[in-house]
């Protein structure tokens, strides 16, 4: 489907400004050759994606609505966006905007070929913290190992349609020209829950579905057990402790008497 190709190109020569201190600030605590690439992916519905990464990691992305670059560095990175104003590189990534609707005319009369090769996904699900009964937690949907880019991701709960509290972040790139994404929902562990992650693509014959139930381990009563013999014990001590003091005190006044 024309809908549905994508090109994806590398730039390596105009990000380094707008990321010179990103890029100080790791180079300064781990010496050693590092590779920062701008990934442009392109489609023919409107979906420019514009992404910097530093050895395979995202640093930032062009949001063309906003009209600046958006960074997703770990919170100890102290950034102020202000300052990464930077016109010349902002402006290198609406180059790459205005490229693609001629790369996706290429990718259009190259659809009249063999239709390229396909990979369908795969899928992982799995809690994001300990499972504790009644705590909310994040049920993390990894999918992984998907060509083209694009991917569809539905929630239930016991067969029922979730949408409160679902995020579906960004597509990345693998070294293998795959791509990975994730989609994660926020919930409530209880016995008996059923969630299911299913996704589709244009590589699978029927949408692929992953379900998780929430385990709880039984705690033990033993330290219970422990706890409440000891306090008897000690209550007896306590008792035996007070009657024995006491009956010295008496039997030393009789003897003064």
């Amino acid at each position: 489907s024309v809908d549905n190709i994508f090109s994806i190109y590398q730039i390596y020569l105009s990000v380094y400004r707008s990321i010179y201190l990103v890029k100080s600030f790791f180079l300064l605590f781990f010496p050693a050759i590092h590779e920062v690439t701008t990934v442009v992916a392109c489609s023919n519905i409107n979906n420019t994606v514009v992404q910097t990464e530093l050895d395979g990691d995202e640093l930032l992305y062009a949001d063309f609505d906003k009209d600046y670059f958006v960074f997703t560095l770990p919170s100890f990175v102290q950034i102020d966006p202000s300052s990464y104003s930077d016109v010349t590189s902002f402006n290198n990534a609406k180059k790459g905007r205005k490229a693609c609707p001629a790369i996706v005319a290429l990718a259009t009369a190259e659809e009249k070929h063999p239709p390229e090769e396909k990979d369908p996904p795969e899928t992982i699900i799995y809690p994001a913290e300990e499972v504790e009964l009644g705590v909310e937690n994040t049920l993390v949907c990894f999918v992984n190992h998907f060509y083209p880019p694009y991917i569809e991701v539905t929630w239930t709960k016991n067969g029922v349609p979730v949408k409160e509290g679902v995020t579906l972040g960004q597509y990345y790139p693998n070294d293998d020209q795959t791509f990975h994404q994730i989609c994660s929902l926020t919930f409530t562990p209880n016995k008996g829950d059923v969630y299911s992650c299913t996704v589709e693509h244009l590589a699978l014959e029927r949408p692929l579905s992953r379900t998780w139930e929430p385990e709880f381990s039984e705690r033990s009563p033993g330290p219970d057990i422990f706890c409440a013999v000891g306090l008897v014990y000690a209550f007896f001590g306590i008792a035996i402790g007070t009657f024995l003091f006491v009956k010295a005190y008496h039997l030393r006044q009789l003897r003064i008497i």
